[in-house]
């Protein structure tokens, strides 16, 4: 079912109107029905709000929404590239009715406030699919509901190994890592660097044609062509998922994130017979590596973990109003970047009178897009010293850049060099 009604108007920065086309809900991402008739009065006050904060959020290429109660009024607050930017502004009372109204339209309850809530709506949007998804936190001391909203365009989605900037040499290293039915490989990072999506580029760097992938994850809207998807059977443990695997002789294994001990242990004991495959809450790599051996001890993980991949997002220059210009030799030095290099890009300066020319594409921002610096930590033998003698991250981070390992600091001064970003980008990252 398609909730629309035409057309709504926005409100720019500028305070000058313009027609913003209108979102279309297209019903909750877990089948729940949705019965606006039933919430009529929610509906009322509700509907209308949220599609104009959505659609106006879309049209400013807003990739989350947030809305935080504050007394009698609410912070709205828009994302666009990872970079906040204040919404529109909100009563408390508005800001309860679109919270609520989004829940009912991703098919959560509207009577339940006490406790975090996670859904997902279809949405279209200038003929273009969405996925918003949907999450609800309640405040401390009864204040209401935290709500955030993500965007995910569906034509737009970055799964493939190219498509997330993977380097030649790193596809070689996970291909010949995960090619001897051994290992874990990891991908890490904290909420909202990318985790699942570089998840997606190291599958994607496994030969499907050569080795048998089996899946266990649930990679809820997305797929992956090639891999066998197993069926969960009600009751079975994990031990016995993973050992029915094995006996199919699978070469490797995709699971869900290891957010339990015993997944994480049972893991780690499965790896000298199938390469597994998973995602794991943590910093970054070196960080990674240190948490797993409190978890299950120093030797199994220098033994048992193969790689740590994590990622940090930075934007992307827009083409259409990068500015190019010639480095000092100095600044190439102090960066680290070859002094043969002739030109880097930054985002559009002003004139001496102050101006800048409007950009159509990202909105006069200088920057269109994002993409991932991506570090990768093999576990070579002086990494494993290291993990055995108790290293510190730092150390680990360390003896893997005099490897030659991937680094963020390698991946993004290649980015610089190749003019998708700029070195102002790279200093905001690692700030944040």
């Amino acid at each position: 079912m398609v909730f629309g009604f035409g057309k709504s108007r926005a409100v720019e920065p500028s305070s000058e109107e313009i027609e913003i086309e209108s979102i279309l809900f297209q019903g909750a991402s877990n089948g729940n029905p949705v019965d606006l008739k039933a919430h009529g009065r929610l509906t009322q006050a509700g509907l209308i709000p949220a599609k104009e904060l959505i659609s106006d959020a879309l049209a400013r290429r807003a990739d989350m929404i947030r809305i935080d109660p504050k007394g009698r009024a609410a912070a709205v607050t828009l994302y666009v590239d990872g970079v906040p930017f204040p919404g529109t502004r909100m009563s408390s009372p508005q800001a309860l009715a679109v919270t609520q109204m989004l829940k009912l339209l991703a098919g959560l309850s509207v009577k339940e406030r006490q406790r975090p809530q996670s859904g997902g709506i279809h949405t279209e949007y200038k003929q273009t699919p969405y996925l918003l998804l949907i999450d609800t936190m309640p405040m401390k001391g009864g204040g209401g509901e935290r709500l955030v909203v993500r965007a995910r365009n569906l034509d737009q989605q970055l799964e493939t190994p190219d498509e997330l900037g993977f380097t030649e040499e790193l596809r070689l290293r996970i291909r010949e890592i995960t090619s001897h039915r051994e290992k874990v490989v990891l991908v890490s990072g904290p909420p909202n660097s990318g985790v699942t999506t570089l998840s997606f580029g190291v599958i994607r760097s496994i030969d499907a044609y050569l080795y048998a992938i089996f899946s266990l994850a649930d990679f809820g809207e997305r797929s992956i062509t090639h891999i066998s998807q197993q069926q969960i059977v009600e009751g079975e443990t994990y031990d016995k998922q993973l050992a029915r695997c094995v006996r199919s002789e699978a070469d490797v294994i995709i699971v869900d994130p290891l957010l339990a001990d015993d997944r994480l242990k049972m893991t780690f004991e499965y790896a000298n017979r199938v390469c597994l495959v998973s995602e794991y809450k943590a910093r970054d790599a070196a960080h990674c590596i240190e948490q797993l051996r409190e978890k299950l001890g120093p030797q199994q993980v220098a033994e048992r973990l193969g790689m740590v991949l994590s990622q940090k997002l930075i934007r992307v220059l827009c083409d259409e109003c990068k500015q190019a210009y010639r480095p000092h030799p100095k600044l190439l030095q102090k960066v680290g970047l070859p002094p043969e290099t002739k030109v880097l890009y930054r985002p559009p300066q002003p004139t001496a009178e102050g101006d800048m020319e409007h950009c159509h594409q990202c909105g006069s921002i200088g920057y269109y897009g994002r993409t991932g610096l991506i570090e990768a930590i093999e576990v070579s033998e002086k990494i494993k010293e290291l993990i055995l003698s108790g290293a510190e991250p730092r150390q680990i981070k360390s003896a893997a850049r005099k490897e030659g390992m991937q680094s963020f600091q390698s991946d993004g001064l290649r980015l610089v060099a190749e003019g998708k970003t700029s070195l102002e980008e790279l200093q905001r990252a690692f700030k944040a």
